[in-house]
């Protein structure tokens, strides 16, 4: 029996909308560019090497996903997967399957999504929001053997700046 891990890292923070911008195109803020750095280095420090990153093609999640990625250098680069903004955890669970020879992805993406996917895979509930502050992680066990489903997972970090 194996084990894949499942990383979900929350975008660091971004600025607000501002004139004419869009949701997708806000970028980080100085303190959330060190808080992605911060993650990565976290992330390092306990041994992270993801074999697939997913990254929603917000400019933020963009972003947080390639400072991170600076840190686990020799890692893979991030793959954008348009279906991780404004997902459900239904999505999120449909796009982790895509990928589940893998045994440890890392996906960089957005609440409330996130949060309630973790609820979702360690609890077995949707209405139990551990809450994901940006720039957050939750790192989850899955058996390797299993699909991923409600109460699947265990929870084996949970980090935020």
């Amino acid at each position: 029996m194996s084990v894949r891990q499942i990383i979900l890292l929350r975008h660091a923070h971004a600025e607000p909308a501002s004139g004419d911008e869009t949701d997708l195109s806000r970028p980080l803020t100085a303190n959330g560019a060190r808080e992605a750095q911060a993650a990565g280095d976290w992330l390092k420090t306990h041994g992270a090497q993801p074999d697939v990153v997913l990254c929603s093609p917000s400019a933020r999640t963009r972003e947080t996903a390639a400072q991170v990625l600076a840190r686990l250098a020799g890692g893979p680069d991030a793959n954008i997967e348009p279906r991780i903004y404004e997902a459900t955890p239904g999505a999120l669970i449909e796009v982790l399957e895509e990928h589940a020879d893998a045994d440890c992805v890392l996906l960089v993406g957005h609440n409330p999504g996130l949060e309630t996917l973790v609820s979702l895979l360690t609890d077995g509930t949707s209405d139990q929001g551990r809450g994901m502050p940006p720039g957050s992680i939750a790192w989850m066990h899955v058996d390797g053997d299993a699909s991923i489903e409600p109460g699947a997972a265990s929870l084996r970090h949970f980090w935020w700046p």
